[in-house]
């Protein structure tokens, strides 16, 4: 081999490369848009999705087509089993779906393959300037979306024909090269019937190289230039494709390391569905994959069309003969990942903190995460208010350890939120989750001056119990009745903020309303007392600051209620 020859193989493989990380930049650039785009539809599909195993199928397919890539389909997946938002069973079918829906980057590919006087590939060359282009005169960021989306669909098909240049370089003439190259793959397979060796290799190759780089668009746009530079066969190109459906479990496996129990079955139900899948299908390939080749080509004479037509048939027969077994997958993952000894099974109401990091992947499925949370957080400081209030009412403190408690959960939730929330804001989120996240920055802090105002009525219940103090009957009754209209107003806050619902203001002013007015009676009627003889200046003086705090925390209420003014 010359020095030419050599220099030749090595400016080939750096091409190839740098057309990988084109081409997987481009898909990035556009699932991760098209992702921001259908962020209130992406919702909408995961909450389909929990109904039955057909609904969960689609989702998966539609929701893996919008972000092109199976294996960030699984990682979200395993995200959302981690922090209780699906069941095993749901999850498993969603993942049978996104084995459907990754297969729109093949029929993607195989259009780039396809000849005409004007190449495709320079077209979406072309999207790819008029993308940037939009983006840089947009005003908005729908706009700017819409311009990144373009770019990444032109650079996909840029990074395609790179490797496809790059490839042919090393194929083209009768070369050292070119020669080593076609008795490498003529040593596989290609030319004659591939042997169940063979087959063994080629199927732990695309796996390999799968896991390696953690895409397997990547490696079947490879197997399609060569496929159809005809270096390679259909057979070989199909036992690459089953190690690759296999391959591309390595990134939901390590997306799972550290999570909790079921979402690292949900992982394992995706290595074992594709496991599974390749198995049923490898010895047909094997034994019968002339056949299977001469089928496709039946159906089209071109290559890289059969190639996506097989990987598409292959993903929806495997689904269709396994979707009857999930039960039985979600079990066979049970015993493969059994729960800890003397560890109670894991729930998502047992977990306090579930804002996982890997639905920072879905920035809308994670912005209504936040929400639950915070909402979690909110009930939490709301009980410390009602059990501080008992405390005060009835004068026993033995729930003090209890408020404590509750008390460091709250802090501790809102330093997790609140850190999540940063995390979340540094990711590209659309308009309208971007003023979410920051009015939830304020909620939190609202929720949290609920939890400090409750410490403080904990505090009148210890004066009161220190100056040997009662309030009067009457002061009685109008604290509870002033408690009363703080229940209702926080049921409606809470309500308005959870469901997104600015038709309940009403309900929130009306509480207010009454809130406030029953403060006035409070010192109005602490005045009167006070001239009549009837309050001492140690319990006239708890009263008035509780009269003031049950105030400000209804004013923290009605805060939470109308920070959706600022998206809604």
């Amino acid at each position: 081999m010359t020095t030419s020859d050599i220099l030749t193989i090595i400016n080939a493989l750096f091409f190839i490369l740098g057309g990988v990380v084109v081409f997987m930049v481009g898909m990035n650039m556009m699932g991760s848009n098209l992702e921001k785009a259908a962020g209130k539809g992406m919702r909408r599909l995961m909450t389909s999705a929990t109904k039955n195993k057909a609904l969960g199928i689609t989702t998966g397919a539609a929701v893996t087509a919008i972000v092109n890539s199976s294996s960030a389909t699984t990682v979200m997946i395993v995200g959302f089993v981690n922090v209780g938002i699906m069941t095993l069973t749901q999850a498993a079918s969603i993942i049978m779906g996104a084995n459907i829906g990754t297969t729109i980057s093949a029929f993607i590919m195989a259009l780039s393959s396809t000849g005409s006087a004007l190449e495709i590939s320079a077209i979406f060359a072309l999207l790819a300037f008029c993308g940037m282009l939009v983006n840089m005169l947009a005003k908005t960021d729908r706009t700017k979306r819409i311009g990144n989306i373009f770019v990444g669909v032109g650079l996909i098909f840029i990074g395609l024909n790179v490797m496809s240049t790059a490839v042919n370089s090393l194929l083209d003439g009768d070369t050292a090269v070119s020669q080593a190259i076609q008795n490498l793959f003529i040593s596989l397979g290609n030319g004659k019937d591939v042997l169940t060796w063979e087959v063994i290799v080629l199927f732990l190759l695309g796996a390999a190289l799968t896991a390696l780089l953690q895409s397997s668009a990547a490696i079947t746009a490879i197997c399609i230039t060569l496929a159809v530079s005809g270096q390679v066969s259909t057979q070989m190109v199909m036992c690459i494709i089953l190690g690759t459906n296999v391959g591309t479990c390595a990134t939901s496996m390590l997306s799972s390391i550290g999570a909790s129990t079921p979402a690292k079955r949900a992982a394992m139900i995706h290595l074992l569905f594709n496991i599974i899948g390749s198995l049923i299908f490898i010895w047909p390939v094997a034994f019968a994959g002339n056949y299977i080749a001469q089928a496709l080509a039946w159906i089209t004479p071109k290559v890289q069309w059969q190639i996506p037509i097989f990987h598409m048939f292959f993903n929806v027969v495997v689904t269709l003969i396994l979707v009857g077994f999930t039960k039985y997958l979600v079990k066979l993952a049970c015993l493969m990942i059994p729960e800890k000894k003397g560890k109670k099974p894991e729930t998502a109401e047992e977990g306090e903190m579930v804002l996982d990091s890997r639905l920072l992947k879905t920035p809308a499925i994670a912005v209504g995460q936040a929400r639950r949370e915070l909402v979690k957080m909110g009930d939490l400081a709301f009980s410390n208010y009602k059990r501080a209030i008992d405390m005060l009412l009835e004068g026993d403190l033995s729930k003090e350890d209890d408020f404590r408690e509750t008390e460091e959960k709250v802090t501790e939730l809102k330093d997790y939120i609140s850190t999540f929330l940063v995390k979340l804001s540094g990711q590209e989120i659309s308009d309208t989750d971007e003023k979410k996240v920051g009015t939830f920055y304020n909620v939190a802090t609202d929720m949290e001056r609920i939890g400090a105002y409750a410490e403080n009525i904990t505090e009148f219940a210890q004066q009161m119990q220190s100056v040997e103090g009662e309030f009067s009957e009457h002061a009685l009754d109008e604290i509870k009745e002033t408690h009363s209209y703080i229940c209702e107003l926080y049921e409606v806050a809470e309500k308005a903020f959870m469901d997104r619902d600015t038709s309940l203001y009403d309900k929130v002013d009306a509480a207010e309303s009454e809130v406030n007015r029953m403060n006035k009676v409070m010192h109005t009627a602490h005045l009167r007392r006070v001239s009549e003889g009837r309050c001492t200046a140690d319990v006239g003086a708890i009263y008035l600051q509780l009269a003031t705090t049950l105030e400000r925390i209804g004013d923290h209420m009605v805060n939470i209620a109308y920070s959706l003014k600022s998206y809604t």
